[in-house]
């Protein structure tokens, strides 16, 4: 089977695939139970209140997609402080009867995001209150606490980012929309991946097709690498054009209402050596060993060491990527962190990376990235790209 007539294989695909998705994206995210598990989480802690600085996790609790905001939950109400800059885009995107929050235009010249927060807690009648302290500044962070000497402050240690693993379906819906999307801008741009194209052209390209194909901006910054180049696992494009028998690493993604799609695909520019074929023979091999462990209930350290195995007993085990792949959503890389360290158990519902990489320095090396959903038999492909090797050049 030749590209060209892969390419038109994966649209019909593609379609069909569209046709299971669109059944859910009509449905709205779940705010009320994301709440409802936050404000859980606080009564069982001991917590009145928490502070959420992430922006993804405002995202995630309050559907607010803007910038400069903070916000504030207490088992009886939700806030968000922001500045006139954004109040308008606040009010739109974090009013309504499922979010029901309060939106603060803080003055910045007359007030301090310390004596806004103080100006909360003092209503709420708060004093033990969560906060992320991951993401928040040394700086801003003292100012609230100069601000609120009498509340006991405790480190959130990542509740929101524990809720976050668990996909509704209205979050598959989006993520799979995004790799659709992704999918679509490969097969685009697969003819313009020939010899005499550079790094940048062809990156810049594809970025074009997702956004041209309905993506908000990229998942991530595109990651192109040719020749040598490729054996940088995040290399950044360049002017360097396609030579025949380089190598190509391919690593992209798209974005759909806020959620994620990351997609790693490998090419030889022409015919394969015997060394290039068996490094794509042998990240192929160790993919298929991990996705044979995947399923509800599983440890995610035992696909790591399936992926792992293969690789070890491989002539290129001194140059395989530690790591096997990572969650997916609203951030790029969310938990679980799947490696040899780590101590999740996959379950129901969750949206991972599988990514296992061989990178050999001034040579080359080959990457292939699925994102998948774990289901209780398994798991099922989000990504669907072909993986074909060699390129007609």
């Amino acid at each position: 089977m030749n590209i060209d007539t892969k390419v038109k294989v994966k649209a019909t695909m593609n379609a069909e695939t569209m046709n299971q998705i669109t059944k859910h994206t009509t449905l709205e995210a779940n705010f009320t139970q994301r709440l409802q598990d936050l404000r859980r989480s606080m009564e069982h802690a001991g917590q009145d209140a928490a502070l959420i600085f992430s922006l993804d996790n405002l995202r995630y609790l309050m559907n607010y997609s803007g910038e400069a905001a903070y916000g504030l939950v207490t088992q009886g109400a939700m806030y968000l402080i922001t500045d006139y800059r954004f109040i308008e885009q606040a009010q739109e995107e974090c009013v309504s009867e499922k979010i029901p929050t309060t939106v603060i235009c803080r003055d910045r010249d007359r007030q301090n995001l310390g004596q806004a927060v103080a100006e909360i807690l003092q209503i709420e009648r708060a004093s033990k209150v969560w906060f992320e302290a991951e993401h928040i500044a040394v700086a801003v962070w003292n100012a609230i606490a100069v601000e609120n000497p009498d509340c006991w402050f405790t480190p959130s240690v990542a509740s929101l980012e524990q809720q976050r693993k668990t996909k509704d379906l209205w979050e598959i819906a989006q993520i799979k929309a995004a790799a659709h999307i992704a999918d679509e801008a490969l097969a685009a741009i697969m003819p313009q991946l020939r010899v005499g194209v550079s790094e940048a052209e062809l990156a810049l390209e594809l970025d074009y097709q997702m956004q041209k194909g309905g993506s908000a901006g990229v998942s991530f910054a595109t990651i192109l690498g040719f020749g040598a180049r490729s054996a940088l696992p995040h290399c950044i494009p360049s002017r360097k054009r396609l030579q025949a028998g380089d190598l190509v690493v391919l690593d992209f993604g798209a974005v759909v209402n806020g959620y994620r799609s990351d997609m790693t695909r490998s090419f030889i520019a022409g015919k394969s050596s015997p060394l290039q074929k068996a490094l794509f023979d042998t990240v192929t091999a160790a993919q298929q060993a991990a996705f044979e462990r995947l399923r509800a209930g599983v440890a995610a350290v035992s696909a790591n060491a399936a992926a792992a195995a293969v690789l070890n007993a491989s002539p290129f085990a001194q140059y395989a990527g530690p790591g096997l792949g990572h969650g997916l959503g609203i951030k790029l890389h969310e938990q679980p962190f799947i490696s040899a360290v780590c101590q999740e158990y996959l379950q129901e519902n969750y949206v991972v990376t599988i990514e296992p990489g061989i990178y050999i320095p001034n040579y080359g090396g080959v990457r292939i990235e699925d994102d998948v959903l774990i289901t209780e038999q398994g798991f099922e492909f989000i990504t669907h790209a072909p993986k074909h090797f060699e390129l007609e050049i």
